[in-house]
C-alpha cells in the first residue's frame, strides 16, 4: 500500500513510524470530541489547533475573497473581465499551495505560518490605505489589486498549506477524527460569527 501511494523507494522509516504509533495506541478505539476536550494529555495540541484556525479566520481571508470583486471593479477592470481576474486568484492560490508543499520541510511549519501571517497583515494594512486613497491617483486601484494577489499568495504558502496536514502531525491516530470534527466546527462557528458581525463593522 505504501509503494502504491508513494512509488518505489525505501519507505522503511515511515513504515516503522506507523508501526510504533499502532503499538502506542494498542488497538484503542477512535476518541470522541468530548474525550478530546477532556483529555489533558492533548490540551496543548488542541490549543495550538484552535489558535491557528482562529488566526486564519481573524486575518480576513474570507473578507478579501468577499470584497475582491468590488476592488477589481474600482480598479477599472470591466465587469465582463473580472472572471479572468478571479481565475487568476484561484490559480495563484493553487500554485502557492503547491509551492508550500515544496517549502514546508525546508522552511518549517512555524516559519511559514508566522512569516506569512505577517505578510498577510501588512498586505491588509496597505490595502486599507489604498482603498481609502482609491480616487487620489490613477495607479492606486492597481495597487489594491496587487495587494489582493499578494495576500492570496501569502495565504496559500502559509496557513492555507500548513493547517491541513497539521492535525495529522500533532494528534495520534485515535484522536485525529475528533480533531478534524473540532477543527470543522470551530472554523464554521467563527465564519458564521464573522459573517454576522462584519457587515455591521463595515
Amino acid at each position: 500500500a505504501v509503494k502504491q501511494l508513494w512509488g518505489d523507494g525505501d519507505h522503511l522509516a515511515e513504515i516503522n513510524d506507523m508501526m510504533s504509533e499502532q503499538r502506542a495506541i494498542g488497538g484503542e478505539k477512535a476518541k470522541s470530541v468530548w474525550d478530546l476536550l477532556r483529555d489533558r494529555a492533548v490540551r496543548w495540541q488542541l490549543i495550538t489547533l484552535l489558535l491557528v484556525v482562529s488566526c486564519i479566520q481573524l486575518l480576513g481571508a474570507n473578507v478579501v475573497y468577499s470584497y475582491a470583486y468590488s476592488i477589481f471593479i474600482k480598479a477599472g477592470i470591466p465587469p465582463a473581465q473580472t472572471h479572468y481576474v478571479s481565475l487568476g486568484i484561484g490559480t495563484t492560490e493553487i500554485l502557492s499551495t503547491v509551492l508550500c508543499g515544496f517549502l514546508i520541510e525546508r522552511a518549517g511549519r512555524k516559519t511559514l505560518l508566522w512569516k506569512n501571517y505577517a505578510v498577510m497583515a501588512l498586505a491588509l494594512g496597505l490595502l486599507t490605505v489604498t482603498l481609502s486613497l482609491q480616487d487620489s491617483f490613477f495607479w492606486v486601484p492597481y495597487c489594491s489589486v496587487a495587494l489582493v494577489f499578494i495576500f492570496i499568495m501569502s495565504f496559500g504558502i502559509g496557513p492555507g498549506g500548513v493547517v491541513c496536514p497539521l492535525i495529522t502531525e500533532i494528534f495520534i491516530q485515535s484522536y485525529r477524527p475528533a480533531a478534524y470534527v473540532f477543527n470543522g466546527v470551530v472554523n464554521w462557528i467563527q465564519l458564521f460569527i464573522l459573517g454576522l458581525v462584519f457587515p455591521f463593522l463595515v
